[in-house]
């Protein structure tokens, strides 16, 4: 039995409780900087650069910096959303924003073969 099956989702687990204790805390706004600790792309980039080398994996890199934009959309939308709408409607309108955006990122990354 592969391992990492069994610790990636024990550390996905410990990160939602991290969110969850400081969500609580008086610096409660430092629980939306938790999901962008690089832990999973630590072990993306590891995986990568062990199974494809370097040169795949400074492209995967690459990649990695224009996928901080749907974030950002979503980020964006949600703002301003939730001004209008309901919570769950907010984060569901932010999340077909990120969708989108990252959708159209993937098939310009393809088509213009960005860093490759």
């Amino acid at each position: 039995m592969n391992v990492g099956l069994i610790i990636k989702p024990l550390v996905g687990a410990l990160v939602v409780i991290v969110i969850q204790v400081l969500s609580k805390s008086k610096n409660y706004y430092i629980a939306a900087l938790v999901p962008l600790f690089p832990l999973f792309g630590i072990m993306a980039y590891y995986i990568v650069g062990l199974e494809r080398g370097t040169s795949v994996l400074e492209n995967t890199i690459i990649f990695g910096m224009f996928s901080l934009i749907p974030y950002f959309v979503f980020l964006i939308t949600l703002y301003f959303s939730i001004k209008h709408y309901k919570l769950g409607y907010s984060l569901i309108i932010g999340s077909i924003a990120w969708v989108v955006i990252a959708v159209i990122l993937v098939v310009l990354w393809n088509r213009f073969k960005i860093g490759q």
